[in-house]
């Protein structure tokens, strides 16, 4: 049997952007939160109701990522992520952030510790 009223996300109008090439708030050729922030208005314009954004974490660039709990310097801060939020809330705009976990780099600390054999990250890079 099916529900009769779907989940928001089975209905909502999905936005993908990736940060980096979307808008550039302070002219050093990356695209950035604030720079996003700047734009909601035109994006809930579009009929969008969820703004999926590629992964914002610091990575060294080779597609993964060395520290889940901050943002990519060149993107921002987590102020500037706090406030994207709070300013895409105050339009009705839900913000989904993408996480790979499994794409730790070589300078994540789990990455760096599982390479002592004695050490129970060691366990998350084996074969």
């Amino acid at each position: 049997m099916t529900d009769p009223k779907p989940r928001w996300y089975q209905t909502a109008v999905f936005m993908e952007v990736n940060v980096r090439a979307f808008m550039d708030s302070n002219n050093d050729g990356w695209g950035d939160l604030p720079g996003l922030t700047s734009k909601l208005d035109y994006i809930a314009g579009l009929g969008v109701d969820a703004i999926w954004l590629q992964p914002i974490m610091p990575s060294p660039l080779r597609d993964d990522v060395s520290d889940f709990f901050s943002i990519f310097p060149a993107y921002g801060t987590i102020e500037d992520f706090q406030e994207l939020i709070r300013q895409a809330h105050a339009r009705g705009l839900k913000i989904l952030v993408e996480i790979i976990p499994n794409h730790t780099s070589d300078q994540h600390p789990w990455f760096l510790a599982s390479r002592d054999p004695a050490h129970p990250e060691h366990a998350r890079y084996r074969d």
